[in-house]
């Protein structure tokens, strides 16, 4: 089986990362392959970014889909394009915002998500209303970094996320933390062991579930 993790940037070495986190958590009989959006802003930051990479990911859902994949995950988490990209397809396409957003309500504790500028806030925000759990996310929370800080060696961006979750634990009562970045996808397991807590990483919970979904949608076709 191939599934397709789309960046919605135009970073490549984000797409790398995106990589690693859904191929570690699928059996090796599912490949991973990435797609950059390299014509899209390097980072998705604003509504206006947001705005700039939907056309490409469409486009990136429907190449995929003709080159035989059984699923896309949209690594953005944003979720931009999801809807478009599910409008345009017949594979399933998962978000790794909404993934992350319900296998922390799943979960059943109080969760928190940690992002990195402010500006994204009201748009996850949006987006957990949209999804139906509007109601069961503690906080949203910003630790204003920016996205590519998080490519860079010694921008001090993990120790900010690091502190900004255990404000959610302090402040929130959060035993869940989602990680609102496809960059911090490589920070999830050794921030979950620092603090003690579940820490989700939306790749890797979006690709799981993705394969899951391709399962039903080929016994149903």
């Amino acid at each position: 089986m191939k599934l397709v993790a789309i960046n919605p940037n135009a970073t490549v070495s984000m797409t790398r990362k995106i990589v690693a986190a859904a191929q570690a958590a699928l059996p090796p009989a599912v490949r991973v392959e990435g797609r950059t959006c390299h014509e899209s802003p390097p980072a998705i930051e604003t509504p206006q970014d947001k705005a700039a990479a939907l056309p490409h990911v469409v486009a990136a859902a429907k190449a995929a889909e003709a080159e035989g994949a059984a699923a896309c995950i949209i690594a953005c988490f944003d979720d931009p394009g999801l809807d478009e990209a599910r409008a345009a397809v017949s594979i399933p396409v998962v978000g790794i915002g909404e993934a992350a957003f319900h296998a922390a309500a799943l979960l059943g504790r109080p969760w928190s998500i940690v992002t990195t500028t402010p500006e994204a806030v009201p748009g996850m925000r949006r987006n957990l209303a949209d999804y139906g759990l509007g109601g069961h996310c503690a906080n949203v929370r910003a630790c204003d970094i920016r996205v590519l800080d998080l490519e860079r060696p010694g921008s001090g961006a993990r120790d900010r996320v690091s502190a900004e979750i255990a404000a959610a634990v302090a402040e929130d009562g959060a035993g869940t933390v989602a990680l609102g970045c496809a960059g911090m996808a490589d920070l999830a397991a050794a921030l979950a062991a620092e603090h003690g807590i579940t820490v989700i990483d939306g790749i890797r919970v979006a690709a799981q579930l993705a394969v899951i979904l391709a399962g039903l949608s080929r016994a149903c076709g």
